[in-house]
């Protein structure tokens, strides 16, 4: 006789109820319980309250004053202390930051390039082996980029010409591009700019980028003029920084921060390994921020900066050497990129968001990381590391288009979805590596596509030489519908596409 086997205690649930002890529902379900504590006890208290309550009368309150525990000096004494307190309290707080508009500037067909083209002018150049045009070859195909970005006329013409007076022309065409455009879609004067920030890592002129645009537009006399070099493709988010904290003292105040990277003179025509990457990477590109302090920009503006998180590694050796400018064994400039660079900007990420996790994560998620740490160090158990649900307190992310390999390990690192990945693989697809202007452009992409939303969060996040790693995060002001100037708009339909991981080049 067959033994009769007692049904599962998954046989016995209903469907819905079984759908629910998943791990990702209970997960969700704990995390609305805990971010909705407050809520969930007024209720009970309300309850218990009641029927006290429900018994009061006008009279009772009338007789309140009479009471021998009311005393009325007390009462004065502690009202007024209150309101000294708040008074105290909105004076000390913060000068509210907003992002009024931004631009992001869109070459000419002139200057595109397909990547077949871009290898057909590097042979011309006469100083590659066959290995090294092999190796590039190799790079263009695997770096996620498409044949629909754009190169300076310097590198494109035949031969190519590196000279200063052609990387000023270059630095000239982007940053006035970008600014000229945030000017017009903005209204404002250009002697209304107090507060001027350019960063640009490779290439410093005499006079500077910020010479450059106050003789151009004719900047008030007392500018404060800030010109950032040598800090990588995360300086966009320092010169931020920077004017967040000049807002602080220099009330009713507009600042433009101006992002760009110059590719003429640092083209890398030698046959190390290590400082070819940059030739397959990097392309064309800038952008321009206005930002302001005046609380009647509130209303027009797009976003306000909420909080940015500066982590610098440079105390460390390797961290400091793993990007470098220097000459190769020919005597030839290039940017030298070390093995251990992901490691190295994986450990920089690490510190970055323990810092920035405490301040946007919800209450819920703080606690499951506090509670894997204790696991871990106190009670010693071998337990891997608890990464948060960053997709709990952003509706968007910004992460900087370095590469495939860099948006590769931070999807994985952050457990991000394709979705959210989207913005990022797309600006590096279309316009490539522009370094600290990067951001803005998949901020572009996030608006083109109707994402933003009131009260969205939007989180930048960005890697550069040093090593560094700096984010910043925005709250949308307002609903961004349409968007008239954007490097995206008239493609926009076009986007997502697929990107595999191999691209042949066409000839």
């Amino acid at each position: 006789m067959a033994e009769k086997v007692a049904p599962s205690v998954d046989n016995r649930l209903p469907s819905y109820l079984l759908k629910l002890l998943k791990p990702n529902y209970m997960k969700l379900l704990y995390h609305h319980a805990i971010s909705n504590a407050l809520y969930l006890c007024l209720g009970p208290l309300l309850v218990l309250l009641f029927p006290r309550l429900s018994t009061l009368t006008l009279a009772d309150l009338r007789e309140l004053p009479n009471q021998p525990w009311v005393n009325l000096s007390a009462v004065v004494t502690t009202t007024t202390l209150l309101m000294a307190v708040a008074t105290l309290y909105a004076m000390s707080r913060p000068r509210p930051v907003y992002l009024v508009d931004f631009s992001c500037y869109k070459p000419t067909q002139a200057h595109m390039a397909t990547r077949g083209e871009i290898m057909e002018r590097f042979k011309k150049a006469g100083t590659f082996t066959d290995e090294t045009v092999a190796f590039q070859h190799k790079m263009l195909e695997r770096c996620g980029i498409g044949d629909s970005s754009y190169f300076p006329r310097s590198l494109l013409c035949t031969p190519i010409n590196m000279s200063h007076r052609t990387a000023r022309e270059e630095a000239e065409t982007v940053i006035f591009g970008a600014t000229d455009e945030l000017f017009q879609k903005t209204g404002v004067a250009a002697a209304d700019i107090s507060i001027l920030v350019v960063n640009c890592s490779l290439y410093n002129p005499t006079p500077s980028y910020t010479s450059m645009i106050v003789n151009r537009y004719k900047l008030r006399k007392d500018v404060m003029s800030y010109n950032l070099g040598g800090m990588g493709c995360s300086a966009g988010l320092i010169s931020i920084d920077l004017v967040k904290n000049l807002l602080q003292v220099h009330p009713n105040s507009y600042a433009m921060v101006v992002s760009t990277e110059n590719m003429t003179l640092n083209a890398y025509l030698g046959n190390n390994r290590s400082m070819l990457v940059s030739n397959s990477l990097f392309r064309l590109g800038g952008a321009a921020v206005l930002l302001s302090n005046r609380r009647s920009d509130r209303r027009r503006s797009k976003y306000q900066l909420v909080h940015t998180m500066r982590t610098h590694r440079g105390a460390e050796d390797c961290s400091h050497s793993c990007v470098m400018q220097e000459e190769d064994a020919e005597g030839k400039v290039g940017v030298a990129l070390s093995k251990e660079l992901m490691v190295v900007a994986g450990n920089a990420l690490k510190a970055n968001i323990s810092t920035l996790g405490p301040l946007v994560l919800p209450m819920s998620e703080q606690l499951l990381f506090l509670a894997a740490m204790l696991l871990r160090k106190v009670l010693k158990l071998k337990i891997r590391s608890y990464i948060p649900d960053f997709k709990l307190a952003f509706e968007h992310f910004c992460i900087h288009a370095g590469g495939r390999a860099v948006l590769d390990e931070l999807e994985k690192h952050l457990e991000l979805t394709p979705w959210h990945m989207e913005p990022s693989r797309m600006t590096l697809h279309r316009f490539g590596n522009t370094s600290s202007s990067s951001l803005w452009y998949e901020l572009s992409y996030i608006e083109a596509k109707g994402r933003i939303r009131r009260g969205d969060r939007v989180w930048q996040i960005a890697f550069g030489s040093g090593f560094k790693c700096n984010s910043a995060v925005w709250r949308a002001l307002n609903t961004v519908l349409a968007v008239h100037k954007n490097p995206w708009t008239d493609e926009i339909h076009k986007f997502p596409v697929h990107v595999p991981k191999v691209t042949p080049i066409l000839p």
